[in-house]
């Protein structure tokens, strides 16, 4: 065997190798990832029960596209979704560079804010419900020593959005934070020493140092972010059921409605085929223009 015929033989044994530690992943992949999603394509062409279930085409898509609680729910996320997003990295950057400082009780604060993300949604969502419980709640016996309260937070249409969006911020800026802590810790010192040495305000540091190095972990963060408003649906089940008037009604919430309430699984399939387009479309502009804009 010439040592060419070696070189191939080897390259052969080390791709297989590679590809048999990857073939628990695929069949995992395959069986909970790629089955449900082309079953879903395929059930978003009937529609009817289970049992009786009829070819429509693309009647299902029609009708849901033209349903105004679809439309509201869609709006809905849209509002949720910008309205915790840019805030929760804003928040997690902040506390990443304030905690980043060598100062007495940084590790206790870190933990801290973490605390939040390890705790499940659910549990947050009982603590938050006692929090927005009219009279009694923590939030209305604080407005009360100002003359205010009374509020039905999650009862009321033009609050109920708010108070979720307040909640998972709450929630998730301490888990951002700690990609933002593990950016930080790698930036490159001689640079802000050399700045410094310049003259350069902490501001400007910010400005055209820090920044401009943590947009790869803000491009991160920012996708996990996004796909996180797009699955939230505990704290609905627990706190509003997407009510009053479907004002707190998310996308993943509607598709269980209309799966397992309504067993409506035609039009499940329609809701959960719109939801992978959409998650798919903010992954690509993500990864194939947002990242081309970023320096690594």
């Amino acid at each position: 065997m010439t040592t060419k015929q070696r070189k191939l033989s080897s390259g052969a044994r080390n791709n297989l190798f590679a590809y048999g530690l990857l073939l628990p992943s695929f069949i995992f992949l395959t069986l909970f990832t790629f089955y449900p999603t082309l079953k879903s394509i395929q059930l978003s062409f009937y529609s009817g029960p289970m049992t009786r279930l009829q070819f429509s085409g693309l009647e299902q898509y029609k009708g849901v596209l033209e349903d105004e609680i679809f439309r509201k729910v869609i709006l809905n996320n849209i509002l949720f979704m910008i309205g915790t997003v840019p805030t929760s990295l804003f928040l997690a950057m902040y506390l990443a560079i304030w905690l980043n400082k060598k100062m007495a009780g940084s590790s206790l604060l870190r933990t801290s804010f973490f605390y939040p993300t390890i705790v499940p949604l659910i549990a947050v969502a009982n603590i938050w419900l006692f929090i927005y419980t009219p009279q009694y709640g923590l939030l209305d016996n604080f407005l009360h020593m100002f003359g205010r309260g009374d509020t039905n937070w999650l009862g009321d249409p033009s609050t109920v959005m708010v108070a979720m969006i307040v909640m998972i911020i709450w929630k998730d800026a301490g888990f951002f934070m700690i990609f933002y802590l593990a950016g930080l810790q790698n930036l490159p010192r001689d640079v802000y020493e050399a700045a410094e040495m310049e003259g350069a305000k902490p501001f400007q540091m910010f400005r055209h140092i820090t920044f401009p190095l943590l947009m790869p972990t803000t491009l991160f963060v920012m996708i996990v972010a996004i796909t996180n408003s797009f699955k939230n649906v505990d704290h609905l089940y627990i706190m509003t059921k997407g009510g009053p008037d479907n004002a707190s009604n998310l996308l993943l919430y509607h598709i269980y409605e209309a799966a397992f309430t309504n067993w409506d699984l035609g039009k499940a399939a329609v809701l959960t085929v719109i939801l992978i387009v959409i998650m798919l479309g903010i992954t690509a502009f993500n990864y194939l223009y947002l990242d081309r804009k970023i320096h690594y």
